[in-house]
């Protein structure tokens, strides 16, 4: 039986043409905000009524959100920085939202404001958001909640290359059947033939977006029990590179410490950074070529 038969070309029907932008919720937007320029981000706009900036490196949009109320009240550190939205750009915002709820995802609350623009949204894993956002012509969301910061450029260069790969989530031991099942029949993500992976580390099952432009990875706990404390949550954000060493070399130029002990151990095929305050870290996957078995998953097991 050939990979096709296996796995049946998406149908997409949300319409997902990518990540529009990846939100941080932290009580520390000083440091977030800091290591965030490290990597090649620069505050491009800030929030018309709210504390929430919008940080951008090419096609890259990560939204730093310090408001208060922002982190859930679940959250059991009043100092964690924890990614709290992943927003999927789509055809027709309206549209995906009324799939996925037919499809028996639960509808958020929305608090939008005067002046500000009602996203939709649904829940995701743990406390976080998945969000739908469309784009007509040159308008965009940004241009409506947020005030683009006096004489910061407004598109900055990526950085060697880099983009969004993907998306890392911390799942419960045995819930991997549910999850493949809730983003399948919500967003028609496919799961990829078990040991076909990218990047430096083999963990994990990895989900390719209906528009193959990037992957979640759903990881269980160790069978050994080695982890004490695992939450089923978004961890890491998997960045795309053509060339992962001249992506290190740039970052680390920068002041970014990446890990270089095996099975982490930077090469051609990706790199991971430390963990940061907050528990933050990131990884760099090879891009512009499939997924082998010599590779690794887009965005590794999390710490």
């Amino acid at each position: 039986m050939t990979n096709t038969e296996n796995n049946p070309e998406p149908k997409n029907p949300l319409g997902i043409a990518g990540i529009e932008f990846i939100e941080y919720a932290t009580s520390q937007p000083l440091a977030l905000g800091s290591l965030l320029e490290q990597m090649g981000f620069m505050a491009t706009a800030r929030h018309r009524s709210r504390e929430v900036t919008l940080y951008r490196q090419g096609t890259m949009n990560i939204i730093v959100n310090a408001d208060p109320g922002s982190l859930s009240p679940s959250s059991k550190d009043p100092q964690s920085t924890i990614i709290s939205a992943i927003a999927l750009r789509v055809r027709d915002a309206d549209a995906a939202y009324r799939h996925a709820i037919e499809m028996g995802a639960w509808a958020i609350q929305t608090r939008a404001g005067a002046m500000e623009l009602n996203i939709p949204g649904v829940h995701g894993v743990g406390d976080s958001i998945i969000y739908f956002v469309d784009r007509f012509h040159d308008f965009s969301i940004y241009d409506v909640d947020f005030k683009p910061i006096v004489h910061a450029p407004q598109s900055p260069p990526a950085l060697a290359g880099m983009h969004f790969f993907g998306v890392v989530q911390t799942i419960g031991a045995g819930r991997l059947p549910e999850w493949i099942d809730f983003y399948q029949q919500l967003m028609d993500f496919r799961p990829l033939p078990e040991g076909r992976y990218f990047g430096v580390l083999r963990k994990g099952t990895l989900l390719e977006s209906p528009c193959r432009s990037f992957y979640l990875q759903l990881v269980e706990p160790p069978e050994d029990g080695a982890v004490l404390k695992w939450d089923e949550q978004l961890v890491r954000i998997g960045i795309g590179a053509p060339d992962v060493l001249a992506a290190v070399k740039q970052l680390s130029e920068r002041g970014i410490v990446f890990v270089d002990r095996e099975p982490t151990k930077t090469s051609e095929r990706g790199a991971l950074t430390q963990l940061y305050r907050g528990g933050i870290s990131f990884e760099l996957v090879i891009s512009g070529q499939g997924p082998d078995d010599g590779g690794a998953a887009p965005t590794a097991e999390a710490s």
